[in-house]
């Protein structure tokens, strides 16, 4: 367990929280939760923090009854971040170790009221309209969640790559977003630029009533491309990243494999689970902090 400078009244609160959060990411995002075993042990603690805050953020349209209910929630977090919520914050396990993630590693508030304001897409059923503007949403979500694990490695230093973890969230956002495309699509959301779904020749009917087709096959071939793009931008910036700060970009590591899942012959954008076994995984996140 990480030193945080808590009084030993809240010593115990804390470490409950931070279990809460390890246990979150454990069951929720398995990818984040095996990449940060790879960190020193003293950081661990706060990037499950972190995580487990993206990870609840995220969940927050399967949590609501209807998308005002999840505006409510989300509001509810950014007073939170911002010291403005009623009662008592800290009685939320995430928002205890978050807090202390942000005051301990000296991290600023901002970046996760930003995340917070991008998952408001999440709550309504629009597709995402244009190409930059899923890059624009990676980068406020799985960038910024890189770039703050990175922070937080580096007590708060500039740990560099800012760059490098723009494009690494992209690719990994992409990828994820093509992973989740057959949960998404039942529950009717879309994030498959509506740009890209046109030239194509495909409609939001056609995901969300599972038709799929040709059409959809090539839209997805061009995410793959996307993310083959960010990824290598990733790698040609990867020397300006503080060693230090390299193991908050070990989920990158996950995405060369789960493209070449994607590119077998008989992949279905809608039907087929691109899953990696949990050796499969470990492996490459081995491998990646090895590299690293």
């Amino acid at each position: 367990m990480t030193k945080t400078e808590t009084s030993p009244g809240t010593a115990e609160p804390l470490a409950f929280a931070f279990e809460h959060c390890e246990a979150l990411v454990r069951e929720g995002d398995p990818d984040r939760y095996f990449a940060t075993l790879f960190a020193p042990a003293a950081f661990r603690p706060h990037l499950f923090a972190l995580s487990a805050f993206s990870l609840t953020i995220a969940r927050v349209r399967d949590a609501a009854t209807n998308p005002m209910a999840g505006e409510i929630r989300l509001q509810w977090w950014r007073d939170a971040l911002q010291g403005e919520a009623r009662g008592d914050v800290k009685a939320n396990p995430v928002a205890a170790a978050l807090d202390d993630a942000i005051v301990t590693r000296r991290l600023g508030r901002q970046p996760f009221v930003d995340l917070i304001d991008a998952r408001v897409f999440d709550l309504y059923d629009d597709p995402m309209p244009r190409v930059n503007d899923l890059e624009g949403y990676c980068g406020e979500t799985a960038s910024s969640l890189i770039r703050l694990g990175a922070l937080t490695l580096c007590d708060g230093a500039e740990p560099g790559g800012a760059a490098a973890a723009g494009h690494a969230g992209v690719a990994y956002g992409v990828i994820g977003l093509l992973r989740a495309l057959p949960w998404h699509a039942r529950n009717g959301q879309v994030y498959l630029p509506a740009d890209i779904l046109k030239q194509h020749g495909v409609t939001r009917e056609d995901i969300v009533t599972g038709r799929g087709g040709p059409g959809l096959l090539g839209a997805a071939a061009d995410l793959r491309a996307l993310a083959r793009r960010h990824l290598d931008a990733f790698e040609k910036a990867r020397a300006t990243i503080a060693p230090a700060a390299l193991p908050a970009f070990l989920p990158t590591a996950l995405v060369e494999p789960s493209l070449a899942m994607m590119e077998r012959p008989g992949y279905d954008p809608l039907n087929t689970v691109i899953a990696l076994p949990r050796w499969r995984r470990l492996w490459r996140l081995w491998r990646g902090s090895r590299k690293a």
